[in-house]
């Protein structure tokens, strides 16, 4: 079995979140979801999220939740092909009720910007030239 990167984001309403994600475009794997978590397909069989209830998140930890609205304990970063794909999600985070924290930052060989979902859980999107 090939390794894989699987993390855990609590969500306050498990359909709004899936709704939000499929917006983006991201799959679910019916299979490992049920009423209080939620498979998501990152990127093909090596990374993804589970999306679980904040009840559920809780069971399994001794720590309160943070509430990623109040403050941050990660920014979740994923690659993209292009500029075009980093602007094209986060236009689709926005139109789904997400939003941006700050303006693209542009370094010529390198381009990112983040959003925010409808947790506040950070997403940060980012393309590199090849050749960086």
């Amino acid at each position: 079995m090939n390794k894989q990167v699987i993390f855990n984001l609590p969500v306050r309403d498990l359909e709004k979140s899936r709704a939000f994600f499929s917006a983006l475009g991201f799959r679910f794997n019916p299979q490992m979801s049920n009423d209080s978590a939620a498979w998501m397909i990152v990127v093909d069989d090596t990374i993804h999220a589970m999306l679980m209830t904040e009840p559920f998140f809780a069971s399994l930890i001794d720590k309160p939740v943070v509430q990623a609205r109040e403050a941050n304990e990660v920014i979740i970063c994923l690659s993209c092909e292009s500029r075009e794909e980093v602007d094209s999600l986060i236009a689709k985070a926005v139109a789904a009720g997400g939003r941006t924290p700050h303006p693209p930052e542009d370094h010529g060989f390198m381009y990112d910007q983040g959003f925010e979902d409808l947790d506040g859980h950070l997403w940060n999107l980012v393309w590199a030239a090849p050749q960086a």
